[in-house]
């Protein structure tokens, strides 16, 4: 396999032939990506297409890997100085004038963490993206400061990462590993990372693999004890590294960086809800984030870091909130923001959604934009959606959060009233689940959906019959949405929030009474609330959380959580409770 509109040239080093695949415009910044194990370098393909649309993108077979040679005699053949002698080598062949931006993946990051921190390659680096794979340096020092000061919580770690490395052990055993891949395992490989993986079923890996796993078995022979045993104390990065950890690796523990800032003097941390082969399980995620980090180190500016909560985690993500124009919604767009997210802030108030999008490009957000949409008209949101498709692509999340309160009692709730809760309430997330889940489950590279339910899902009450069935429908849609799209990777969470300060009471109707008495109603409520003084920020962060975490229902005041835990427990006494005519 070759990778489409590529331009192959051989470049001769140390005795082999290292095959090389170059994209995109030769005046742009140069990105060179490095491969793991067991890969060539087509795990890069569907990252490589996307980047060469802004940048010169090289691609190497790593020396017994894909069309590139292996050495004689094997053994001895893997060293990093030798990896060193082929980067370097590449480099002076495709960009012999400019520093190239390096972005290594499993084996690939492993051998370019050398790279970047060896005297010899200063000034052929401008910049270091580093996926699933340590420097051995590094890891050899984390190592001994765990041997040397052990505590219960350091001796647990090296225990998790022990286990993680199972394969390493393996591969140093004689012969086993290269009887394994060119018979069994060579042929059910592609099966094993489409099911525990979850990497798309295609072109790769490629048919070459049998080979390049056994030769690859030497990278870890050649290097991983020497080194371990006596790593480097001047491992220092000499350019700027941007590290994305995946956070379900089953091979690599986000421990192992913990204390990489005394290593790398600039670096960039992101976080992925992902597994081991994010090259080809999420390539929008990680080809975005490799061009913001490529674009700020050549305009010189200080490499993209959020400081907001879960900066890590959402930067750079798109993020869409309806109702965003005040209150929980807004407070929510706000916290992406400081995330560093971009938002798309939706409200039928097209005065207040705009206001919100500029607050948030002010507050840190990648970037921002306001959109205006009633979220019960199912055209409308048609609509929105193919805006939002069309000119800032597949949400990374969605936060279902517009929404309107109903007290009365049931014989006092018209048909009308009905409809109109149900519409904004029930039928508003039903709406954004559809056309933006839709999409997401679509491209295949994960996500998440947030709708805002409340208390009133799980606590009965004599005066919100609407209210509650709506919210408590907004509930059960969320556990079974979350159940269908677990195998795809997108978490469904719903947010419980209790009482809240928001403005949710202005807009409040309450049914059986006359205007007077409606506007005597939300008077008191709106003062009640500003009692309790709950504010949205406070769920807002619960959000995040939910997010970040992949919770499936979040109470968040005291009083959701308690309610929430009696609906478990002692549902009788709720019961009893929702009974009691509210005093307004």
């Amino acid at each position: 396999m070759t990778l489409k509109g590529a331009r192959e040239r051989r470049v001769r080093t140390g005795g082999v032939d290292l095959c090389v695949a170059e994209l995109g415009d030769p005046g742009q910044p140069t990105v060179m990506l490095v491969h793991g194990y067991p890969d060539s370098k087509e795990v890069w393909s569907e990252v490589a297409a996307r980047l060469a649309e802004r940048f010169h993108v090289v691609l190497y077979d790593v020396r017994g890997h894909g069309r590139s040679t292996a050495p004689r005699p094997l053994r001895g053949g893997f060293t990093l100085a030798k990896l060193t002698d082929d980067f370097l080598a590449v480099a002076d062949a495709v960009s012999p004038d400019r520093p190239v931006h390096l972005v290594g993946h499993d084996w690939g990051s492993v051998q370019s963490w050398e790279f970047v921190t060896v005297g010899r390659t200063e000034g052929r680096i401008a910049s270091f993206t580093s996926m699933s794979g340590p420097s051995l340096d590094h890891f050899g020092h984390w190592i001994g400061a765990r041997v040397k000061r052990p505590t219960p919580g350091r001796v647990g770690q090296l225990l998790g990462q022990g286990a993680r490395s199972w394969y390493v052990y393996l591969l140093h055993t004689p012969a086993l590993p290269e009887l394994a891949w060119r018979g069994p395992l060579g042929r059910r490989w592609p099966r094993i990372l489409q099911r525990s993986e979850k990497v798309p079923a295609g072109d790769y890996p490629t048919s070459s693999l049998p080979s390049d796993a056994a030769h690859g078995a030497w990278l870890y022979r050649d290097n991983v004890r020497a080194r371990l045993r006596r790593p480097r104390p001047d491992a220092y990065a000499h350019a700027p590294v941007q590290l994305i950890t995946p956070l379900d690796d089953a091979f690599l523990s986000e421990r192992l960086y913990d204390d990489l800032e005394q290593w790398v003097p600039r670096l960039t941390r992101r976080t992925l809800p992902a597994r081991h082969w994010i090259p080809r399980t999420r390539p929008d995620q990680v080809s975005a984030w490799i061009e913001e980090f490529v674009t700020s180190v050549e305009g010189g500016r200080p490499a993209p870091v959020a400081d907001g909560r879960h900066g890590d985690r959402f930067g750079g993500q798109l993020v869409l909130v309806t109702g965003a124009g005040s209150g929980i919604g807004r407070a929510t767009a706000f916290a992406f923001a400081e995330a560093g997210a971009r938002v798309v802030a939706v409200d039928r108030d097209a005065e207040a959604a705009a206001r919100t999008a500029e607050l948030s490009r002010l507050i840190g957000a990648a970037d921002a934009w306001a959109e205006t949409a009633d979220v019960s008209d199912e055209h409308a949101m048609e609509k929105l959606a193919e805006r939002v498709h069309r000119d800032h692509g597949v949400l990374d999340v969605l936060v279902n959060n517009a929404g309107i309160g109903l007290s009365g009692s049931f014989f006092t709730t018209t048909t009308e009233d009905w409809r109109r809760v149900l519409d904004v309430n029930l039928w508003g997330v039903i709406h954004g689940c559809r056309l933006f889940g839709a999409r997401m489950a679509e491209r295949g590279q994960g996500g998440h959906i947030v709708n805002i339910a409340s208390a009133a899902a799980y606590q009965p009450s004599r005066a919100l019959p609407a209210y509650s069935t709506s919210k408590a429908a907004v509930l059960m849609l969320s556990e079974c949405l979350r159940a269908e799209l677990a195998g795809q990777d997108i978490g469904v969470t719903a947010i419980c929030p209790g009482i809240v300060n928001t403005n949710i009471t202005a807009t409040a109707r309450f049914t059986g009474v006359d205007e007077a008495e409606e506007s005597r109603r939300r008077q008191r409520s709106a003062r009640l609330y500003g009692l309790r003084n709950y504010p949205p920020e406070k769920v807002a962060k619960a959000v995040l959380d939910a997010v970040a975490h992949n919770r499936a229902v979040v109470p968040v005041t005291p009083e959701a959580r308690g309610a929430h835990l009696m609906s478990r427990l002692l549902p009788g006494v709720l019961r009893r409770v929702a009974r009691v005519e509210p005093r307004l």
